[in-house]
This record gives structure tokens, C-alpha cells and sequence, in this order.
């Protein structure tokens, strides 16, 4: 459902490179919250991990990146495109429909798959699968960003959004991947 409707955003002009880490990092903060909430509630799941990881120093993390997306992929790396820097505004608010859909289905899974007893593995700190996804779509957007999308302007014009889905694309296919790989033993 995330690829299908980030896919759907990119063909409608909805998604950035902002939109994506910003997923990402609402992700992981709702995961994080929603399984300290049920982590004792559902009997089939289970801490793996460091025992040392707090949900503190998970959120402690977060409250960093949460600065740095905003700051660096809300504003300042569209700070020449105001359609993207509109894009990028909608969703900070909750106003980008692609956006707060994909996120709703992906807390109500979440809440799903803990009252359903469904196996989990729970995990906080700082390396967990999905920190380490955020970890790499920061490194990735950025390199793109500055290295690929800047250097040829008259390819990935203000007109166009084909350099979000130039930086969109290894995103999707890390997430994929890593779904894939957390689903499968």
C-alpha cells in the first residue's frame, strides 16, 4: 500500500523528497509508540535487541532528525522551488492527502498486527531496521540532492518533479527491500 500510493503521489505531483523522509520518520515514531504501548499486550511479540535501548534514546534521535528533515529537505533544498516548497508545506501540516492516508493505514496495521497476536520483533535505540532506512535516506537524498539533481538544472526543472522521483525511487526500492527481508525467514 506505501508503494502504491507513493507512486500514485509522484504521477500526481504530491510527493518530495521531504514527503519520503518525513514518512519515514513519522514511521518509525509511530512504531516506536505503538509498540511500547502494546509490546506486553501482544503475547507473540518479542524484544530483540539491546536490553540497554530505551524508547528514549529512540525518541532522543528523532527529536534530531525531526530538525534536520525539516529544516534541510522542508525548506532549505526547496527553497528555489516554491511548487515543491508548497508540496513540502502540505505535508508538514497534514495536508497532503497521499501523505496522511499512507500514514493512518500504516499506524492502523501497526495497532492490527499487536491485537491480532501476530509474531512482531520490537526493537528501540538507534539502529533499529527502520532508523537505519532513515539513517540512509538522509545520507542518499542528500548525496542525489546536491551531486545529481543541482548539478543538471535543465533536466530537473521547477516545472517538473522528475528529480523527486529520481531521489524517490532508491528510497522505495530500501523500503521494499527491507519489508521484504523483515517478513521473510
Amino acid at each position: 500500500v506505501f508503494t502504491a500510493l507513493t507512486l500514485l503521489a509522484l504521477l500526481n505531483g504530491k510527493t518530495t523528497v521531504f514527503y519520503l523522509i518525513y514518512f519515514f520518520w513519522w514511521n518509525e515514531l509511530l512504531r516506536i509508540v505503538i509498540d511500547k504501548f502494546f509490546h506486553g499486550r501482544n503475547k507473540n511479540a518479542e524484544f530483540i535487541g539491546n536490553p540497554a535501548d530505551s524508547v528514549f534514546s529512540s525518541l532522543f534521535i528523532m527529536g534530531i532528525y525531526f530538525v534536520f528533515i525539516v529544516v534541510f529537505f522542508g525548506f532549505i533544498a526547496t527553497s528555489e522551488n516554491t511548487d515543491l516548497l508548497m508540496v513540502n508545506m502540505q505535508t508538514l501540516l497534514f495536508q497532503n492527502w497521499f501523505f496522511t492516508i499512507n500514514l493512518l493505514f500504516f499506524a492502523f496495521e501497526r495497532i492490527y498486527l499487536h491485537t491480532s497476536n501476530y509474531p512482531l520483533n520490537i526493537t528501540f535505540g538507534g539502529f533499529t531496521p527502520n532508523m537505519i532506512v532513515l539513517h540512509i535516506s538522509i545520507i542518499i537524498g542528500g548525496v542525489i540532492m546536491f551531486f545529481i539533481v543541482k548539478q543538471y538544472p535543465n533536466v530537473f526543472t521547477p516545472t517538473n518533479f522528475w528529480g523527486s522521483v529520481v531521489i524517490a525511487l532508491p528510497f522505495l526500492l530500501l523500503k521494499i527491500g527491507l519489508d521484504y527481508l523483515s517478513t521473510t525467514k
